[in-house]
């Protein structure tokens, strides 16, 4: 009786459908810009002749920013304080933001130097990522506050993944967009008028968060935020702000469930990152003997089928995890990912080349699964941290979480050239590449990520927020504020 009693969502605590959509209109614009920027990056190349390598860097150069940009952008967001609160703003102007940079960045001009172009582009870059923080961080940071109840969370989080897919569905046509013919004359301007589109998707499906959702929490953090002010005492303003700054980054590290969550993601994510290409280059160069054509064939079925059944997973995790708990719904998700990886070793045959596909729905269980439940889990996580410190930190840990999934990005991305090269791969051999080679590239496509992905069970073995405990939590919160079960009013309108 306690358990059912435990499972069952308060009416007050449930987020309409209607809500739960206009959050994952936020996905779908985040995973948009994210895609687009990496993907038209080929442009810079083909189509203007910059060299590889500069590209390379542009990629990687304008991420390191948010080592302190998002941090700081995630602070802001805690501490705000406007008649409209402290997410709904920056969701509203960082939606334009992004889109109006990001149109302006790929409105590049003709006959220029290599130098010219990517100092135009890492500048443009630089600024466009300042306004995608701006957006990103308080959107995150919503998501964790919009309801308290600890399945609820995780149907939120399910809907905004499933949403936020529908971009990967869009994002492989960019590229024929461009090249086509059909619509533009040539790469660079299709370039430029893709930016274009990208950009008022932005604008017009990025504000809605901030439109329709409201903020759950707003009137107890700024309760807390008084008597935290109150116990600081005097001092120069911005030194008090550095010094808070600092501190909310040293107590959100500080928290061992949420550094458990970290390394779990960072494993699972940068475990398939690391290793995302070989899976072309082992289906062309061992499944079709260096047949770079039906390689990419049988490349695009095996991907078409993942994206498809992604959605599936979405819906069943998140169905899985309201009925056996957030921590044993990753077990089993990651667990299938990883039969999934191993089958690769079986299935990848040249002489049954469509069997590339039956991994296919198994692995979309590693980041259908991570990308639903962690920020589910890093919600319980901040409830935890509150009955700690009295203070909510929304932005913080959401910021913190994107931040070291991001520097994993860039160093798997960088260090998967670097693995390729070790293999012994040569491009110049074409389907004549050696039996080591071809064994280690294998090895590297379905062992790297079983690996990563069995450390990152065991991380989250021991995470300590179990539905029970989240419970308990919720309930003395709501004991110490006095208010139980309240709902703060939502904030003026925008």
């Amino acid at each position: 009786m306690i358990a059912a009693a435990r499972s069952r969502t308060a009416p007050e605590d449930r987020i309409r459908l209607s809500q739960r959509l206009a959050y994952g209109m936020g996905a779908f614009v985040n995973n948009l810009l994210a895609a687009a920027s990496g993907g038209m990056m080929i442009v810079l190349n083909l189509g203007l002749g910059l060299n590889p390598a500069l590209v390379g860097l542009l990629g990687a150069l304008p991420r390191l920013t948010d080592a302190f940009t998002d941090p700081m952008m995630g602070f802001i967001s805690d501490n705000a304080r406007t008649r409209w609160g402290r997410r709904r703003p920056f969701i509203f102007a960082g939606a334009i933001a992004a889109g109006v940079t990001f149109a302006l960045l790929w409105q590049l001009p003709r006959g220029q130097s290599e130098t010219f172009y990517f100092v135009y582009f890492l500048v443009g870059s630089i600024i466009f990522y300042l306004g995608y923080t701006v957006f990103a961080t308080p959107w995150v940071a919503l998501g964790y506050e919009l309801t308290p109840d600890y399945h609820e969370r995780t149907r939120l989080m399910g809907t905004q993944n499933f949403i936020g897919q529908l971009a990967y569905v869009v994002s492989p046509w960019f590229l024929w967009i461009m090249n086509s013919g059909k619509f533009f004359p040539d790469q660079v301007a299709g370039a430029a008028g893709l930016a274009v589109i990208v950009a008022a998707v932005t604008i017009g499906v990025g504000i809605l968060p901030a439109l329709f959702l409201r903020e759950r929490m707003l009137a107890v953090a700024s309760a807390e935020a008084e008597l935290a002010r109150a116990a600081a005492g005097s001092g120069g303003k911005l030194r008090r702000n550095l010094a808070d700054f600092f501190r909310a980054c040293g107590t959100t590290l500080s928290s061992v469930p949420f550094l458990k969550l970290c390394l779990a993601s960072f494993l699972v994510f940068n475990g398939f990152i690391l290793v995302s290409s070989f899976q072309f280059y082992v289906i062309i160069y061992y499944v079709c003997g260096g047949d770079q054509t039906v390689g990419a064939k049988y490349a695009g079925y095996a991907g078409t089928v993942g994206a498809v059944c992604t959605f599936a997973v979405v819906a069943f995790v998140t169905w899985l995890a309201t009925r056996i708990g957030k921590r044993r719904a990753f077990f089993v998700a990651t667990g299938l990912s990883i039969v999934g990886y191993g089958l690769k070793w079986v299935c990848y045959n040249p002489n049954v080349p469509l069997l590339v596909v039956a991994p296919a729905p198994l692995l979309a269980f590693g980041l259908g699964g991570l990308f639903t439940l962690m920020p589910s889990m890093i919600a319980d996580v901040v409830d935890t941290d509150e009955l700690k410190t009295r203070q909510r930190r929304e932005g913080m840990f959401g910021s913190i979480f994107w931040w070291t999934l991001k520097l994993g990005l860039a160093a798997a991305l960088a260090g998967g050239g670097y693995l390729l090269n070790a293999t012994g791969f040569d491009v110049a051999l074409g389907g004549g590449q050696s039996a080591r080679t071809i064994v280690l590239m294998r090895l590297c496509d379905a062992g790297i990520p079983m690996l990563t992905s069995a450390f990152a069970i065991w991380a989250v073995a021991a995470f300590p927020i179990t539905e029970a405990r989240a419970l308990e939590v919720r309930r003395e919160l709501e004991r110490r504020r006095g208010r139980p079960g309240a709902v703060d009013a939502p904030p003026a309108p925008l």
